[in-house]
């Protein structure tokens, strides 16, 4: 405590006591940041020591099924010897789902399913709150499905981990909602960022997932940014530096070259819509056994394992086959088979209940796809399109933004896994055309369409709104109500208030300046007592605490005066002369106003 203080004296003394609390502000949500970083590159670390190993002793030393490796993952140990055998591999799935599920279900039901749905539903909708379990089950139920043959990918389970983390440092340091969604997105970046090595993209990936519609969440990207370049720092010192996929060096020269990427667009968007209601059909339709949850991964892990019997490139992560495709060593009927063979792995794997993510399998279905479109254009116009390769890194960003609606982190995502930067142009031309095609699909069902749409922003918006209104915009609004006199009594106030229905009564003067103002509370008690006394004066039951608005003024601070005493009327006075009235606004017709623009805003996004 004293060392801190000294450093607090110390500062104030160096900057001035204002620069000094914000630096000291600024410094304690670096460190958590930075604690984020390091919490979710471990566990990248660990997650992706568990996957290597597990596809050793499971896939390998059981099955002798030895997929292709892409250039920035190696082996741990040694390969076996063991010889091939497609019967162990048809049933490794289906033990691998019943584990899972059986670990899933008993201890944290929300971690099943892809984890970055989790992660979106808990920035909407539960303040950020992930439970502190969460990150442990999903680690080892993500770890089985995936190394026992089922189709999945990393970035689902370690984006739950690093936001599990986030979370829980937030609650445990009391912090508000808002800032624990922020420091769990930032566990979400940290967790993609480092274990995919594309720290950048991880940070706008958290960002715009959150939304169907084009837009960022503006608030975390700092926050993650630096989270997810200390993960990949951290994952990188152990598995070294580095991109994910060894791929040549493209470039695009050859503006004819357009054509047949627009072309592999339609195709993508195509293919994205089956992989989404490939997924969500085998959702539903588990959903409607009636059999206990656990069993449910192991039916849909048999159902992987049957396709993976006859296509057992579709097992597993698969990505050793997008960098053979790079290197247009694939045939076009074995990318055809991988590409839609994954889809339904996938859907499989993951929709029965399964733990894993979905980006890793998008990846390798849009670069198989991507490389049989490059492949029937270098045939039939090789002068145009001189190498496929590039179709395969461009089907990889265009696919999955078809099926994700975040265009802007998929390039960024396949850049850097590809270290390839030379394409952008066709890629943003792809991925721009996939997200206006298939907005209306996405793999993410926790997605909302926008910041008007979410939970976590309906006090922010309620505030934006209302301030862009003013009580000039309600002038039609803005009662004449009967006055009152000074002079007036008792006896008299009876008589005028039978002939009128209004509930305020505002006491004015010859030349209409406001005095003082009563409403029917202040004198129901006196209005029907025999006893009361004609001859009182109305100014006994009036207030001179007045509390007035303008025409200038915005609905926020209307809204504010409003609460301040729980009035359902207030006065409006001249901009120009603050002591006339003008008239009453009442509360019901504000909110009216409000909703009234948020549905016509609404409708004009819904367009």
């Amino acid at each position: 405590m004293q060392s801190k203080e000294k450093l607090k004296n110390g500062l104030e003394k160096a900057v001035g006591p204002q620069n000094s609390k914000k630096i000291l502000h600024a410094g304690k949500w670096a460190f958590y940041f930075f604690a984020i970083g390091i919490i979710a590159g471990l566990g990248s670390v660990v997650f992706h020591t568990l996957c290597v190993l597990g596809s050793h002793y499971f896939l390998d030393m059981i099955a002798g099924y030895r997929p292709l490796q892409p250039a920035g993952e190696h082996h741990l140990l040694p390969p076996t010897h063991t010889p091939f055998n497609r019967w162990l591999l048809l049933i490794l799935p289906a033990i691998g789902g019943l584990f899972s599920g059986w670990i899933v279900y008993t201890f944290a039901p929300e971690a099943e399913g892809h984890g970055t749905d989790a992660a979106i539903e808990a920035y909407h909708r539960k303040g950020g709150f992930i439970r502190a379990r969460v990150p442990f089950i999903k680690t080892i139920a993500s770890a089985i499905t995936l190394t026992t043959g089922g189709s999945g990918g990393r970035e689902g389970p370690i984006a739950q981990i690093g936001a599990g983390f986030g979370s829980f440092l937030a609650t445990k340091l009391n912090l508000s909602d808002r800032e624990r969604r922020i420091m769990m997105a930032a566990g979400v970046s940290a967790g993609v960022g480092s274990i995919f090595r594309a720290p950048l993209a991880g940070a706008l990936f958290a960002a715009e997932v959150l939304y169907k519609d084009p837009e960022l969440e503006s608030e975390i990207i700092i926050p993650a940014g630096l989270s997810s370049v200390v993960a990949y720092c951290v994952f990188c010192l152990v598995y070294g530096w580095g991109s994910l996929f060894n791929s040549p060096d493209f470039t695009f020269t050859n503006p004819l070259e357009l054509g047949p990427y627009m072309v592999l667009a339609v195709v993508l968007v195509g293919l994205g819509v089956f992989y989404v209601k490939s997924f969500y059909g085998v959702v539903h339709l588990f959903k409607r056994f009636n059999l206990p949850n656990h069993i449910k991964p192991a039916i849909g892990g048999l159902c992987t394992g049957i396709i993976g019997f006859f296509l057992p490139q579709t097992l597993s992560f698969g990505y050793g086959f997008v960098e053979a495709a790079l290197a247009n060593q694939m045939t076009i009927p074995f990318l055809i088979f991988l590409a839609v063979g994954k889809v339904l792995t996938t859907s499989f794997s993951i929709g029965s209940g399964g733990s894993g993510g979905v980006f890793g399998p998008s990846i390798v279905i849009g670069g198989a796809m991507g490389g049989v479109i490059g492949k029937l254009f270098h045939l039939w116009i090789p002068a145009v399109v001189t190498h496929p390769g590039a179709f395969v890194v461009v089907g990889m960003a265009g696919f999955f933004t078809a099926v994700s609606n975040t265009p802007i982190s998929t390039i960024i995502f396949v850049s850097e896994m590809t270290n390839s930067y030379h394409l952008l142009l066709p890629s943003l031309l792809v991925c721009l055309a996939t997200y206006m095609m298939a907005h209306r699909w996405t793999i993410y069902a926790e997605q909302v369409q926008g910041k008007v749409n979410s939970p976590a922003h309906a006090g922010d918006f309620f505030n934006d709104i209302l301030g862009t209104i003013h009580v000039s915009d309600l002038m039609d609004k803005v009662r004449t109500v009967g006055t009152i006199t000074k002079e007036m009594n008792f006896g008299e106030f009876k008589l005028f208030f039978s002939q009128n229905q209004q509930h305020y009564f505002p006491m004015v003067d010859d030349r209409n300046r406001l005095l003082r103002i009563c409403s029917i509370n202040d004198f129901r008690g006196k209005l029907f007592s025999p006893d009361s006394d004609d001859k009182m004066s109305m100014c006994q039951f009036c207030t001179d605490d007045l509390i007035t608005i303008t025409p200038s003024e915005d609905l926020n601070s209307v809204l504010s005066k409003f609460t301040i005493k729980n009035i359902d009327s207030l006065p409006v006075m001249k901009d120009d002369e603050p002591d006339v009235l003008i008239g009453m606004l009442s509360r019901r017709d504000v909110i009216a106003l409000y909703n009234q623009r948020v549905k016509e805003m609404k409708a004009m996004r819904a367009k």
